[in-house]
C-alpha cells in the first residue's frame, strides 16, 4: 500500500469517527429533550404562578419575593438552555485546562431532571482542584453517556456517585462515575469497550443498544493520553473512572496511549 492510500484511509477513518462522535451526541440531545421539555414545563409554572402573586399583592416585600423567584427560575432556564446549545454546538478541536468538577457540574445540569424523574439520587465529592488539558466538548459527552449507562442500569432508582479528585502522587485528574445497578458479568466485561458490542437493546428513549459509546468513550480519552477504567460486580453495580493527565502534575503521568483496565467482581 503506497503512502498516499494509506494517508487518504487515515483521513477517511478521522472523518468516519467524527461523524460518529456528531451521531453519539444527537442521540444523547435527544434522550435529554424530554426530560428538558418537563423542566421547562415547572419553570414555566414557576413563573406564571409568582407573576400572578406579584400582580395580586400590592406590598413591596410580597412583590420582591415574586420577582426574585421569577428572576431565579429564569436564570435557572437560561443556564439549561446555554449548556444544552453549548453542548450540541460544539464542534471544535480547541483544548483548555478546565477544572473537572466545574465540567461535572456542568453536565449534572443538563440530566438533572432526567435523573430525579428515573430516581436516582446523585452524590458528588470533590477532592483537591482537578484541572486538565482537554476538549471540553468531547470530555462532556463521555461523562454524559457514563450517566446515562448508569442510570440505565437502575431501572428501578438507584444512586450515583460521581468523585472528581487529583491524584498528584500518579498524576491523574480522575473523574469516577459509580451507580448501584445490576452490575456486568465478567464475561461482557472484556468485551465492553469493543464496537459494536452491546447487552441491550435502545430504552424508551431512544438511547443506547448500538455498541458505540464505550468505544467512543475510550477513543476520546486515550486521544487525551488517559486511560479509562472499568470495575464491576454483578447486584451491586458498576464504576467507571476516567484518567487524564493533571496539570501541573503531567510530567508523573505515564506518557503514551494505554490500555483500559477491566475488573470484574
Amino acid at each position: 500500500m503506497s503512502d498516499g492510500t494509506l494517508a487518504t484511509l487515515e483521513k477517511q477513518i478521522a472523518e468516519l469517527q467524527s461523524q460518529l462522535m456528531e451521531s453519539q451526541k444527537l442521540s444523547t440531545v435527544g434522550a435529554l429533550a424530554a426530560s428538558i421539555t418537563h423542566e421547562f414545563n415547572n419553570i414555566l409554572t414557576t413563573v406564571i404562578n409568582y407573576a400572578k402573586l406579584g400582580l395580586r399583592h400590592k406590598d413591596d416585600e410580597q412583590r420582591d419575593k415574586a420577582f426574585n423567584k421569577i428572576l431565579a427560575a429564569a436564570q435557572r432556564a437560561s443556564r439549561i438552555t446555554t449548556g444544552m446549545l453549548a453542548y450540541a454546538r460544539n464542534k471544535s478541536e480547541r483544548r483548555d485546562e478546565i477544572n473537572l468538577a466545574q465540567l461535572v457540574d456542568e453536565v449534572l445540569l443538563l440530566v438533572e431532571k432526567d435523573l430525579e424523574v428515573n430516581r436516582v439520587k446523585v452524590e458528588v465529592i470533590v477532592q483537591g482542584e482537578p484541572r486538565a488539558v482537554i476538549n471540553v466538548g468531547q470530555l462532556q459527552q463521555v461523562v454524559l453517556n457514563l450517566i446515562i449507562n448508569a442510570r440505565q442500569a437502575m431501572k428501578e432508582g438507584g444512586r450515583l456517585t460521581i468523585t472528581v479528585k487529583s491524584n498528584r502522587e500518579e498524576g491523574w485528574a480522575e473523574i469516577a462515575v459509580k451507580d448501584s445497578g445490576t452490575g456486568i458479568p465478567a464475561e461482557n466485561l472484556k468485551k465492553i469497550f469493543e464496537r459494536f458490542f452491546t447487552t441491550k437493546s435502545a430504552d424508551s428513549q431512544g438511547q443506547g443498544g448500538t455498541g458505540l459509546g464505550l468505544a467512543l468513550c475510550r477513543d476520546v480519552i486515550e486521544s487525551h493520553q488517559g486511560r479509562i477504567r472499568v470495575e464491576s460486580t454483578v447486584g451491586k453495580g458498576t464504576t467507571f473512572t476516567l484518567k487524564l493527565p493533571l496539570v501541573g502534575a503531567v510530567a508523573a503521568a505515564k506518557p503514551g496511549p494505554t490500555p483500559t483496565t477491566q475488573k470484574a467482581g
